[in-house]
Protein backbone atom coordinates (compact mmCIF):
# COMPACT_ATOMS: atom_id res chain seq x y z
CA UNK A 1 0.00 0.00 0.00
CA UNK A 2 1.06 3.62 -0.83
CA UNK A 3 0.54 6.39 0.83
CA UNK A 4 0.75 10.09 0.31
CA UNK A 5 1.26 12.28 2.97
CA UNK A 6 0.07 16.01 2.62
CA UNK A 7 1.10 18.63 4.65
CA UNK A 8 -0.43 22.06 4.47
CA UNK A 9 0.73 25.69 4.94
CA UNK A 10 3.29 26.65 8.26
CA UNK A 11 3.24 23.01 8.68
CA UNK A 12 7.01 23.21 7.74
CA UNK A 13 7.62 25.71 10.81
CA UNK A 14 6.51 23.18 13.43
CA UNK A 15 9.20 23.30 16.92
CA UNK A 16 9.28 27.28 15.64
CA UNK A 17 5.63 28.92 15.70
CA UNK A 18 3.47 28.55 18.54
CA UNK A 19 5.32 25.69 20.90
CA UNK A 20 2.53 25.73 23.10
CA UNK A 21 -0.10 24.48 20.57
CA UNK A 22 2.34 22.26 18.26
CA UNK A 23 5.34 21.03 19.86
CA UNK A 24 9.15 21.46 20.53
CA UNK A 25 9.73 18.91 18.04
CA UNK A 26 10.51 20.24 14.24
CA UNK A 27 9.30 19.15 10.82
CA UNK A 28 12.42 17.05 10.45
CA UNK A 29 11.35 14.82 13.33
CA UNK A 30 7.50 15.21 12.01
CA UNK A 31 8.70 13.54 8.73
CA UNK A 32 10.88 10.64 10.12
CA UNK A 33 8.19 9.98 12.69
CA UNK A 34 5.76 9.36 10.14
CA UNK A 35 8.19 7.36 7.73
CA UNK A 36 8.80 5.27 10.87
CA UNK A 37 5.21 4.57 11.54
CA UNK A 38 4.99 3.87 7.99
CA UNK A 39 7.48 1.36 8.35
CA UNK A 40 5.86 -0.30 11.15
CA UNK A 41 3.13 -1.02 9.41
CA UNK A 42 4.27 -1.99 6.00
CA UNK A 43 3.27 1.37 4.37
CA UNK A 44 4.89 3.16 1.71
CA UNK A 45 4.82 6.87 2.11
CA UNK A 46 5.33 9.96 0.45
CA UNK A 47 5.37 13.10 2.47
CA UNK A 48 5.00 16.34 0.82
CA UNK A 49 4.50 20.16 2.49
CA UNK A 50 3.55 23.33 0.84
CA UNK A 51 2.19 26.85 2.19
CA UNK A 52 0.27 27.30 -1.69
CA UNK A 53 -2.89 25.83 -2.12
CA UNK A 54 -2.69 25.09 -5.83
CA UNK A 55 0.17 23.34 -5.20
CA UNK A 56 -1.51 21.27 -2.50
CA UNK A 57 -4.75 20.58 -5.27
CA UNK A 58 -1.60 19.48 -7.66
CA UNK A 59 -0.81 17.11 -5.22
CA UNK A 60 -4.39 15.91 -4.43
CA UNK A 61 -4.95 15.58 -8.27
CA UNK A 62 -1.36 13.64 -8.74
CA UNK A 63 -2.08 11.41 -6.04
CA UNK A 64 -4.35 9.53 -8.63
CA UNK A 65 -3.24 6.04 -9.68
CA UNK A 66 -0.15 6.16 -7.98
CA UNK A 67 -1.44 6.21 -4.17
CA UNK A 68 -3.70 4.12 -2.40
CA UNK A 69 -4.98 6.59 0.19
CA UNK A 70 -3.92 10.31 1.70
CA UNK A 71 -3.43 11.16 5.07
CA UNK A 72 -3.99 15.56 4.76
CA UNK A 73 -3.23 17.95 7.10
CA UNK A 74 -4.67 20.99 5.29
CA UNK A 75 -3.79 23.35 8.03
CA UNK A 76 -5.15 26.66 7.33
CA UNK A 77 -7.02 25.85 4.22
CA UNK A 78 -9.25 23.31 6.06
CA UNK A 79 -11.72 26.31 7.07
CA UNK A 80 -12.00 27.88 3.59
CA UNK A 81 -10.48 25.83 0.65
CA UNK A 82 -13.26 24.52 -1.87
CA UNK A 83 -10.84 23.99 -4.38
CA UNK A 84 -9.07 21.64 -1.66
CA UNK A 85 -12.46 19.70 -1.32
CA UNK A 86 -12.90 19.76 -5.10
CA UNK A 87 -9.70 17.42 -5.52
CA UNK A 88 -10.33 15.24 -3.18
CA UNK A 89 -13.70 14.47 -4.14
CA UNK A 90 -12.78 14.26 -7.52
CA UNK A 91 -9.92 11.44 -7.36
CA UNK A 92 -12.13 9.16 -5.25
CA UNK A 93 -9.07 8.11 -2.99
CA UNK A 94 -9.81 7.38 0.69
CA UNK A 95 -8.62 10.41 2.74
CA UNK A 96 -8.05 11.02 6.46
CA UNK A 97 -7.50 14.37 7.74
CA UNK A 98 -5.11 15.20 10.88
CA UNK A 99 -4.42 17.81 13.13
CA UNK A 100 -1.76 18.25 15.02
CA UNK A 101 -3.72 19.90 17.77
CA UNK A 102 -7.30 19.76 18.74
CA UNK A 103 -8.67 22.45 16.50
CA UNK A 104 -12.34 21.80 18.29
CA UNK A 105 -10.78 23.32 21.64
CA UNK A 106 -9.45 26.11 19.46
CA UNK A 107 -10.54 29.50 18.26
CA UNK A 108 -13.97 29.05 16.90
CA UNK A 109 -13.32 29.19 13.13
CA UNK A 110 -11.04 26.41 13.21
CA UNK A 111 -14.12 24.17 14.30
CA UNK A 112 -15.61 24.01 11.21
CA UNK A 113 -13.72 21.83 8.45
CA UNK A 114 -14.63 22.17 4.49
CA UNK A 115 -12.27 19.25 3.64
CA UNK A 116 -14.04 16.39 6.23
CA UNK A 117 -16.52 16.11 4.23
CA UNK A 118 -14.08 14.73 1.51
CA UNK A 119 -12.21 12.27 4.18
CA UNK A 120 -13.07 8.88 5.36
CA UNK A 121 -12.62 10.40 9.07
CA UNK A 122 -10.43 13.32 10.97
CA UNK A 123 -8.06 12.99 13.77
CA UNK A 124 -7.23 16.06 16.12
CA UNK A 125 -5.68 16.99 18.93
CA UNK A 126 -2.59 13.95 18.93
CA UNK A 127 0.43 15.83 17.50
CA UNK A 128 2.89 13.31 15.69
CA UNK A 129 0.54 10.67 16.85
CA UNK A 130 -2.24 11.65 14.75
CA UNK A 131 -0.51 10.83 11.35
CA UNK A 132 0.51 7.21 12.94
CA UNK A 133 -3.71 7.02 14.10
CA UNK A 134 -4.03 8.39 10.21
CA UNK A 135 -1.82 5.58 9.07
CA UNK A 136 -3.19 3.01 10.96
CA UNK A 137 -7.15 3.82 9.78
CA UNK A 138 -6.16 3.55 6.01
CA UNK A 139 -4.55 0.65 6.50
CA UNK A 140 -8.02 -0.55 7.41
CA UNK A 141 -9.75 0.94 5.35
CA UNK A 142 -7.63 -0.38 2.47
CA UNK A 143 -7.21 -4.19 3.71
CA UNK A 144 -11.22 -4.46 3.90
Amino acid sequence: MKIIVINGPNINLVGIREKNVYGEQNYAALCAFITKEAIKLGLEVEICQSNSEGALVDFVQNSLGCYDGIVINPAAYTHYSIALLDALKAVNLPAVEVHLSNVHAREEFRHTSITAPACIGQIAGFGFQGYAFALQALQVKLSE
